[in-house]
């Protein structure tokens, strides 16, 4: 930038910041560049007397994929009021990218009808993958779904977005299904089909999907390169095969700090604490990586799950002044949830009152996990109060909350109380959260929730009761 400023300096000595071809290479150094400033950028933009469709769209995608996406629309919004550009088919590309990146599901909507109308969508491939991202990214899968259909001929980046957006809405399933129907169709997926493959595998526990994800990739000689290792090392520690994560993650070409990330919260979850503590060490040692605060919560959560309370303990208050980094809630919340199962609730609650943030779900509720394990119904009865309390507490969790506190009255016998949050939960319209278990079977990951028969689920309902029959006394079902 110092260099550029300098240039922009003989420009205007030589008359050159008239010129549009010669301003619009600095503003595009200044929007696109890692080494730019797009805040100087838009000071050149208010310079120019004139400004090209070029400009105009260079602004509007370097702000659709920051983390002002709002001024993308800004620029669009003075580029339809420009009487010498009209807008093509990449300003609409950058816009819809935009809506999708601020969340704009209506102006969304509007974009699409807009390139529908001039009939851009149907020619313009950019565009088409555009519709499905906003969908996606807004969570509405039906729509994103329904638009991916109306593309003549997808390619491997429509179907990835495709099934990236059911991924990150925990529809793995669904992501898995599509994954399946590209090979129907004669569509070889690419490595960015393949790590969000495995990343709806590690979701839904779909080991022997991924295993088999794990042998296209050998067939097919795809490049594994450190996010398809580190995708494969984390669907394996999620499905349990430690030793598979392990094998894998030692023979990836380079590795990154989400690589270790991935097997540190592998140990972490299956309570290897010494495994993930050795792993810290290895990173810095072989790698000469620097843990981030991802890296470091998954050491946390090990200590937690194998009940390491001095080494926790340690680790956060050292963060800072060991790795540089700062302590996040979350953080806080796993030490909290630690001392929490040791049953050291006065230092929970002195830590709790020590955090340098406002505590949130996430701490009361290790909290009162708990207070059912120890029958603690004093510090439950609080930790209740304070999640109801919590100004982005939804609907979902204050149930949860409650339904937890139902059953440690229940555990210490305290029926009336229980009685009570029941009569609670019919008068204020409360459900209580359906339970819910996958199963995979012949590489088909299968998903069970509580209360939920369809019309389709009916005969073999009905042949399970069948079964069932002899075993059920005559008393009424409850």
């Amino acid at each position: 930038m110092r260099q550029l400023r300098a240039l922009q300096a003989t420009f205007t000595v030589h008359g050159f910041h008239r010129n549009n071809y010669a301003i619009s290479k600095l503003i595009a150094f200044c929007a696109l560049s890692p080494h730019g400033n797009l805040s100087y950028a838009s000071l050149l933009f208010n310079q120019i007397e004139m400004p090209n469709s070029f400009i105009y769209n260079t602004l509007i995608r370097a702000y659709s994929r920051s983390s002002q996406p709002h001024l993308a629309l800004h620029y669009f919004d003075i580029m339809l009021r420009d009487e010498n550009v009209t807008p093509q088919n990449h300003t609409f590309h950058f816009v819809l990218f935009a809506c999708a990146n601020a969340g704009w599901i209506l102006l969304g909507r509007q974009m699409h009808c807009w390139v529908c109308k001039n009939g851009m969508i149907l020619a313009d491939g950019h565009i088409q993958t555009a519709v499905v991202r906003l969908y996606a990214g807004c969570k509405v899968m039906d729509d994103a779904h329904k638009t991916f259909d109306e593309i003549p001929y997808p390619d491997v980046v429509q179907w990835n977005v495709l099934m990236n957006g059911y991924a990150r809405c925990n529809l793995a399933s669904e992501a898995l299904r599509v994954f399946r129907y590209m090979f129907v169709i004669g569509v070889e997926p690419d490595e960015f089909c393949v790590t969000t493959a495995l990343m709806a595998c590690a979701q839904s526990g779909a080991l022997g999907q991924g295993k088999w994800i794990h042998e296209y990739i050998k067939k097919k000689s795809l490049d594994f390169d450190v996010f398809v290792g580190t995708a494969l090392v984390d669907m394996y520690a999620k499905c349990g095969c430690l030793y598979l994560a392990v094998e894998v993650l030692e023979g990836m070409p380079k590795r990154n700090a989400f690589s270790w990330a991935a097997m540190i919260g592998g140990f972490a979850m299956h309570g290897y604490a010494s495994e993930a503590i050795r792993c810290l060490e290895r990173m810095q040692v072989e790698d000469g990586l620097k843990p981030d605060g991802v890296v470091l919560l998954g050491v946390l959560t090990a200590c937690t799950h194998a009940g390491l309370q001095e080494e926790g303990l340690l680790l956060l208050d050292n963060m800072k002044a060991r790795f540089g980094i700062l302590p996040r809630h979350e953080h806080y919340s796993c030490v909290v949830d630690l001392l929490c199962r040791a049953g050291r609730w006065d230092d929970a609650l002195a830590r709790i009152r020590r955090m340098p943030m406002k505590p949130l779900a996430s701490v009361w509720g290790a909290v009162l996990s708990s207070c059912r394990t120890h029958k603690n119904v004093e510090l439950a009865e609080l930790a209740v109060k304070e999640l109801v309390q919590l100004d982005n507490g939804d609907i979902a969790e204050e149930a949860a909350a409650f339904v937890q506190l139902t059953n440690i009255y229940l555990s210490a016998e305290k029926g009336e109380e229980a009685c009570k949050i029941r009569r609670m939960f019919g008068e204020r319209g409360m459900n209580k959260p359906p339970g819910c278990s996958m199963i995979e079977v012949d590489g088909i990951s299968n998903e069970f929730v509580s209360g939920d028969v369809s019309h389709k689920d009916l005969p073999q309902m009905l042949a399970i009761l069948e079964l069932l029959l002899p075993y059920l006394t005559t008393k009424p079902y409850h």
